[in-house]
């Protein structure tokens, strides 16, 4: 008597990279992803255990493609910092982010307010904030939460003499500042805004030609500012 195996197909799990949809959702939405996600991996470059990313799917069950949240910036310590198309919790030792910026905007304030928040804390995302570059959605506009015991509460908020809004972030070790309705990372212990390499090479040269229009003034005085 021949005895018959039966032969059962195995279904292979995927895990989109991508859903289609577009990566912000206007301009103001894109540049501060930009602006954030580089001024990040800049501060951290020289940290090979520090991974910073933006609009990236994480996926954090392993067999459920459908359990996935895609955070518009993330950093996560403790892994390797290597380009990824996706990051799974189970294949990085069950590393999650340790911190989460969401750019709000008209499509996506319910989810960052709700659905998004409760994922992070399921997570332990250490800590999560909201900006709102158009100013329309939140109030305020900058808001960050600390997780404790499983539950987010309030990051302090200070307001600078000049106006200016920072909150503090204890997992980076920096400031996140509104300046005119604009966020920005700020390095408190160099007392400096994080600069894109753009925006570092526009600053050199602004400060050159502020320096050529002083020493041609200098010399229309007779002075030589080579001797200052």
């Amino acid at each position: 008597m021949t005895a018959s195996v039966e032969y059962i197909p195995v279904t292979t799990i995927e895990y989109p990279d991508e859903d289609g949809k577009p990566m912000a959702e206007g301009d103001l939405q894109r540049k501060c992803l930009v602006y954030a996600t580089t001024v990040l991996e800049i501060y951290f470059q020289n940290h090979p255990d520090i991974y910073v990313a933006g609009n990236l799917f994480i996926y954090y069950e392993k067999g459920y493609p459908e359990s996935v949240v895609a955070p518009d910036v993330f950093v996560v310590f403790g892994v390797e910092n290597r380009d990824r198309r996706s990051y799974k919790t189970w294949e990085e030792n069950n590393q999650t982010p340790d911190f989460v910026l969401e750019i709000t905007s008209k499509s996506t304030r319910s989810k960052d307010q709700g659905a998004k928040k409760g994922i992070y804390a399921f997570l332990g995302v250490r800590e999560y904030f909201q900006y709102d570059p158009t100013g329309d959605y939140l109030n305020p506009q900058l808001q960050g939460l600390h997780l404790v015991d499983g539950n987010y509460f309030p990051v302090a908020t200070n307001t600078l003499p000049d106006g200016t809004v920072s909150l503090p972030s204890e997992v980076l070790g920096l400031e996140l500042r509104l300046e005119a309705g604009k966020l920005r990372f700020y390095n408190p212990t160099k007392g400096q805004t994080l600069l894109t390499h753009e925006e570092e090479a526009a600053a050199r040269q602004a400060a050159e030609e502020k320096g050529q229009r002083l020493a041609a003034k200098l010399r229309e005085l007779n002075i030589d500012p080579d001797r200052l």
